[in-house]
């Protein structure tokens, strides 16, 4: 009972925001507004295409499907905050600061560990593409999907019991848009240094682990590639992997910027960085895989004919 008491001394965060200056919240309500229907719609539009269409029923699109499911979550999880923030009180309960960071964190290492999945499967098309229906089979794409879930949901449980466990007596306003474990940790008043250890150990391999991963499949595609004689043949292989690339770029480079480095250097600065892989990402994921993918377009164009007739 006493430790309840201890973490309830602060039973209320203030988040800052991105602007304090009133005549910035309603434009800034429009635009994450804006963006946040332009996501929900473009992921939605992804899901539908690859389920209405037996051509994109395959394990990259079966994947790629998913990847959308979750960045619709994600993105629901941070910009309807933001957007209440905009134009009322900038509170969230101590319950709700951890429930939103619970589920940044599972849905961002989901994230994570899609990609992943998506570059081992463009690794054995390319590579080893005659084992491909029995090494991608469904019972297996499944099961990655399970995994890359379950794992990210205990790595993100691991932070947010520790993070409990601290006690917040001081200040309770976040320099931070959403519930971050970087700014809560500087506002603790107890030792975060366990959290510290953590992060640089734990969550730095979680963080850089699947990097590698993806780092290795595309080392390996780009030697099998380089062995094809025709020119044709090495455009149409690399033709499948530009959109992931992309993709992959753009996540990992917004996050290893915000979480690979000490809490003491973290500033308001690291808010574009977090924007960019929360929301910005999930934005752009359907207009990179559409624009960038001819079997999508053709997918989504069978989509937007099928709705108007």
């Amino acid at each position: 009972m006493e430790k309840v008491n201890q973490t309830s001394s602060v039973s209320e965060f203030i988040l800052l925001g991105l602007s304090s200056r009133p005549e910035d919240q309603k434009p800034l309500f429009t635009l994450f507004l804006t963006m946040y229907l332009v996501t929900i719609i473009g992921n939605l539009l992804i899901i539908l295409a690859i389920h209405s269409d037996s051509q994109l029923q395959t394990p990259m699109y079966f994947f790629l499907s998913f990847l959308s499911f979750t960045d619709i979550c994600i993105t629901t999880t941070v910009v309807p905050r933001m957007l209440v923030n905009f134009l009322s009180e900038k509170t969230i309960s101590y319950a709700g600061c951890l429930t939103q960071m619970y589920f940044i964190y599972a849905l961002g290492n989901t994230n994570s560990c899609l990609l992943v999945v998506m570059a081992f499967d463009r690794y054995v098309a390319i590579c080893d593409p005659f084992h491909y229906v029995t090494t991608m089979n469904h019972h297996r794409c499944v099961l990655l999907v399970a995994f890359s879930c379950s794992f990210s949901h205990l790595h993100s449980l691991l932070h947010t019991l520790l993070l409990n466990r601290l006690n917040f007596c001081d200040s309770s306003i976040i320099h931070h848009f959403l519930c971050d474990i970087n700014p809560l940790l500087k506002l603790s008043c107890s030792s975060t240094f366990v959290n510290e250890i953590v992060i640089m150990s734990e969550g730095s391999v979680v963080l850089v682990t699947p990097f590698l991963c993806i780092t290795f499949s595309y080392i390996r595609i780009f030697i099998t590639v380089l062995k094809i004689p025709s020119a044709a043949g090495k455009r149409k292989a690399f033709s499948t992997c530009g959109s992931h690339l992309t993709v992959v770029t753009l996540f990992y480079g917004s996050i290893f910027y915000v979480y690979l480095q000490p809490l003491s250097t973290y500033t308001a600065r690291d808010h574009i960085a977090t924007l960019a892989y929360t929301v910005l990402s999930s934005m752009l994921n359907p207009f990179i895989y559409s624009l960038r993918n001819k079997d999508m377009e053709r997918g989504m164009r069978k989509l937007m004919a099928r709705r108007k007739s």
